[in-house]
């Protein structure tokens, strides 16, 4: 059985700019590779060939003008049993006119069913289209049935994982030299470490932790506040929204520091230089991903209670959720509490590895994506 994957025009594949889709394809493509034909189409990259084969899965990689098309054009030549496409619903009517004895799968990684996006009419059409749809979380899920409960009978949520071999404990041989090594690089010494990382956008709130941390400060002095992240995904020009937050930690400028894009292959690692994890979205976020993560490299967890994050974190089981997302108290609070409160916070860190361990290998995820391919070729 031949298959092919469909990234967005965004990002290439293998993750070598990060991306939460590219990453994801990376750790089910080698399971997924035993068992079909595996072709995987993206976007250029300088830094890649635009063809080979590695490890028995072949790349295609095009330009990114007029993706689309250049993606229809290479399937009007190879054949596929069947095509999953990656979160580019309008791409569906495209690829399924170039290539109309395939099956075809939808995976949904945020609203692309919105409104703005997608009209009625184009959705009912592209539902039609489609053999099955995944979805990152049930928060997805229920936008799309919201708006097509037509969707209903071939909709399925299969959350992300993470690759196991990847990540060490604070506590583990390894993951102790880890730990003081990254702390060596940065410049620490014992003090407490709060970790961010993530693209710098206002919908990513790393503002509202910027202001958290100056109350953080007047508890816990010595505390630093690590921002890993750029403006897009490895991009780390400045935008308005990153200038200001540098001028909103210039008076604690001591105590936060700004690393930019940290490449994806070494944030397994920089987790351990941290003793808490923050996620402080502001919008519905899909599900992050780096919730995962972080609990698979016993973080204790501090998120908002957004979107798809409540699906995976438990409140004060394997993290903290908070309601009240836009105000600084309610992160102060939080990071305060776990400070304070280390033997709780080791209780989030080690519920959270579990979970992970136990639900969310990308091998777990693979079989539950060829669950939904081998049903979707039965239809």
């Amino acid at each position: 059985m031949k298959l092919a994957f469909i990234c967005t025009e965004k990002l290439p594949s293998p993750a070598i700019r990060g991306g939460a889709i590219q990453l994801m394809i990376d750790g089910v493509a080698p399971y997924l590779s035993q068992i079909y034909d595996l072709t995987i189409f993206s976007v250029r990259d300088e830094k890649l060939p635009d063809a080979e084969t590695h490890a028995g899965i072949h790349y295609f990689r095009l330009p990114r003008n007029n993706y689309a098309e250049h993606v229809a054009n290479a399937l009007r030549v190879h054949h596929f049993d069947l095509i999953h496409v990656f979160n580019r619903p309008l791409h569906v009517l495209i690829y399924r006119s170039a290539a109309p004895e395939s099956r075809f799968v939808l995976s949904l990684h945020n609203e692309m069913f919105h409104p703005r996006k997608v009209s009625d009419a184009d959705g009912r059409i592209i539902i039609d289209q489609l053999a099955a749809i995944m979805t990152v979380s049930n928060y997805i899920r229920n936008t799309v049935l919201d708006r097509f409960p037509q969707a209903a009978a071939k909709i399925t949520t299969v959350y992300s994982g993470i690759d196991e071999k990847r990540y060490r404990t604070a506590d583990s041989t390894e993951g102790v030299a880890v730990r003081l090594n990254w702390r060596e690089r940065l410049g620490l010494d014992q003090q407490p470490v709060i970790l961010f990382a993530g693209r710098l956008s206002f919908k990513k709130g790393p503002h509202i932790l910027i202001q958290a941390m100056k109350r953080v400060l007047l508890y816990h002095p010595e505390a630093i506040l690590l921002i890993a992240g750029g403006k897009w995904f490895s991009d780390n020009s400045r935008s308005h929204y990153i200038a200001a937050l540098h001028r909103l930690a210039d008076p604690i400028r001591g105590n936060v520091r700004f690393l930019n894009y940290v490449p994806a292959d070494e944030i397994p690692d920089l987790f351990l230089a941290s003793d808490l994890f923050v996620c402080s979205s502001q919008w519905q976020e899909p599900l992050a991903r780096v919730h995962y993560e972080t609990m698979a490299a016993g973080v204790p967890l501090i998120t908002t209670n957004r979107g798809g994050n409540s699906e995976v974190v438990r409140h004060m089981e394997n993290g903290w959720l908070i309601d009240d997302y836009q105000h600084p108290e309610a992160f102060f609070e939080a990071i305060d509490f776990l400070l304070a409160n280390p033997e709780t916070a080791k209780t989030f860190a080690d519920n959270g590895r579990v979970f992970v361990l136990t639900n969310h290998k990308f091998s777990d995820v693979a079989m539950r994506m060829n669950k939904v391919y081998t049903n979707a070729l039965r239809t």
